[in-house]
């Protein structure tokens, strides 16, 4: 793992424990327990950080989608149940780190067009898994799922039911997410 990447792991970690406003050179450096400094000789200014840790996001996320072995819809409850098991474990904090970049990018256009862009690549490998096992429209249907996906895991993480889904209750709504987002138009 090259530096840039741990870096970038302890900036996920450190921003899903302290915020977007406790994010910082210094946080990251003893996050990931390096010399002070060692960050932004890295990533020299924030948005340089920010983008790092986004695109170390996408990067995962983007690793993971392909690598689902998915041949039908009963596939794609079981596999995206795993993924989204793991997201609300040992994962967590690549969810909050998300959803503090989503929040933010509301504000700062610099981070929004990165949000939009990296939606756009998760979106796109969705929609392949969907085409490849005969989905109609897997483009649109991409997004409506991944839509009401994020919705489900946002509520697990920092919603009103956080930390209340066990597996068979993250396969029932993956099956309940999968059946509206992917059902035939009227």
């Amino acid at each position: 793992m090259s530096r840039r990447t741990e870096i970038a792991d302890a900036g996920i970690a450190a921003l899903a424990t302290h915020g977007m406003r406790g994010l910082t050179h210094r946080a990251v450096d003893r996050e990931a327990g390096l010399a002070e400094g060692s960050t932004s000789y890295y990533f020299r200014t924030r948005q340089a950080l920010l983008r790092g840790i986004f695109e170390r996001l996408l990067e995962m996320d983007l690793a993971e989608l392909p690598a689902l072995r998915i041949a039908s819809l009963d596939d794609l409850v079981e596999e995206l149940g795993r993924l989204v098991e793991m997201l609300l474990t040992a994962g967590r904090d690549r969810l909050l780190a998300r959803y503090e970049f989503y929040l933010e990018s509301n504000r700062r256009p610099e981070l929004r067009e990165l949000v939009m862009t990296g939606g756009s690549a998760v979106r796109a490998a969705i929609a392949e898994q969907l085409g490849a096992i005969g989905i109609p429209e897997p483009e649109r249907r991409a997004w409506n799922f991944a839509a009401f996906l994020d919705g489900f895991m946002f509520d697990q993480v920092a919603g009103v039911s956080a930390g209340t889904a066990g597996a068979e209750e993250v396969r029932a709504a993956l099956r309940t997410l999968a059946t509206a987002a992917l059902a035939p138009s009227p």
